[in-house]
């Protein structure tokens, strides 16, 4: 990824260097435009809701913090004495992790990564990466690659159905094409605007079907107040 072409990675870069950014502007056909508080990627251990917290306490062995950003959830790994890999595609962020302090930082597609480890994480609804639902498959090879035997994969992400309810509490998916989780974005940072991107909001059922497709076991660890979860990915022959 260039520099021209990565709003997340240069708001990172200026509040890493000065505690404060502009507006990180998020765009989508779905929605009115949005933000991403930055603030919020350099959240401590304490600030971190629920779900996050539970995945680092699970998180064992290797970790790969797989799109680390900021790199708050690898310095909160390293405060508790765990080995941890972060990997990012923006180079922005590698070098603002590599001056917080993460000891392991690598600018790396998950997709072209290479190695083993223990534990996969991958919160911010980090499976968002996937894209679209013909994209698991290819997801699914390169975590069983990635994976050492007796391995997990911890991910959250969200039942985006609540955006289909009506006033009387129905959800009406009419109209809607194709997987109501498959999402299109934009994000601007300043006058940087990166390219359109697919992003995944999976349903934990959904989860379950294409795991166990794929040769891995789903639990469900931990579901948060608005349809959000975290989910444990095993090989079925654990």
């Amino acid at each position: 990824m260039t520099t021209e072409k990565d709003p997340m990675g240069s708001a990172i870069a200026d509040f890493h260097k000065t505690g404060k950014a502009a507006r990180l502007r998020v765009f989508s056909p779905m929605f009115d435009e949005d933000e991403i508080p930055v603030k919020t990627l350099f959240r401590t251990l304490d600030e971190m809701p629920a779900i996050e917290r539970e995945a680092l306490e699970v998180a064992s062995g290797s970790i790969l913090d797989a799109g680390a950003g900021a790199g708050c959830h690898s310095l909160a790994l390293q405060a508790m004495e765990k080995n941890v890999t972060a990997i990012d595609i923006s180079p922005l962020a590698v070098a603002a992790m590599q001056e917080r302090g993460v000891h392991d930082v690598r600018e790396q597609d998950f997709f072209a990564m290479q190695g083993q480890f223990d534990t996969i994480l991958m919160l911010m609804n980090g499976i968002g990466i996937v894209g679209t639902l013909s994209r698991l498959p290819a997801f699914f090879m390169q975590v069983d690659r990635l994976l050492s035997p007796g391995g997990q994969l911890l991910c959250d992400s969200s039942d985006i159905c609540y955006i289909f309810e009506d006033e009387d509490g129905i959800i009406d998916l009419t109209g809607v094409e194709g997987y109501y989780g498959e999402l299109t974005y934009q994000m601007q940072y300043r006058n940087i605007k990166g390219e359109a991107f697919p992003w995944l909001f999976i349903d934990p059922e959904t989860l379950r079907e294409h795991a166990a497709a794929h040769g891995f076991h789903c639990d469900i660890l931990m579901r948060g107040p608005h349809y959000d979860y975290l989910a444990r990915l095993t090989r079925n022959s654990q």
